[in-house]
Parts: C-alpha cells; structure tokens; sequence
C-alpha cells in the first residue's frame, strides 16, 4: 500500500497542449501555409529578389520548421509533477 501512495505522490503527467512547442509550432505552420499559398498562386515578383519566389521558400521552411517543433513535442513531451496531495 505505502508503494501505491509513493506512485501517486509522484505522478508525473505531460503538457499537452500547453506546451510551448505547439503553440509555436502551429503558428509557424499557419504562417507557413499563408506564404506558401501566396508563392504558388499569387504574383511571385521575381525581379525583386534575383529570379527567386521568395514567398514559396519561405512558406516550406516555415511549415519544415513548424513541423520539427511539433514533432519534437510529440517524441519528448515536457513532464509535469503534480502537487502533493493536501
């Protein structure tokens, strides 16, 4: 019984969607997805940045980027104790 009372007391849960990671994350995806969006269909200007759609390259690294931070929130979760009872 003591053991039960000891796991208890040291439960440890995951932050979930409070983690930081994800909410970066989500908003370098959504961004990601605007500028990504805006390179393929709308003007690229090219002259402007030397032959290059400098919003299609932008909006993939953005969504690489948000990506990572996504999945490294999934593969190491940030671990949370809970208070000590009482």
């Amino acid at each position: 019984m003591t053991e039960n009372k000891a796991e208890k007391m040291t439960e440890k849960k995951t932050a979930g969607a409070f983690d930081i990671r994800n909410v970066i994350g989500a908003l370098l995806g959504i961004y990601g997805v605007i500028l990504t969006l805006m390179g393929l269909f709308g003007d690229p200007d090219t002259e402007k940045t030397g032959g290059v759609n400098a919003n299609l390259w932008a909006g993939v690294v953005l969504l690489v980027v948000g990506a990572g931070f996504i999945v490294w929130s999934r593969v190491k979760p940030t671990v949370v104790q809970s208070p000590p009872p009482g």
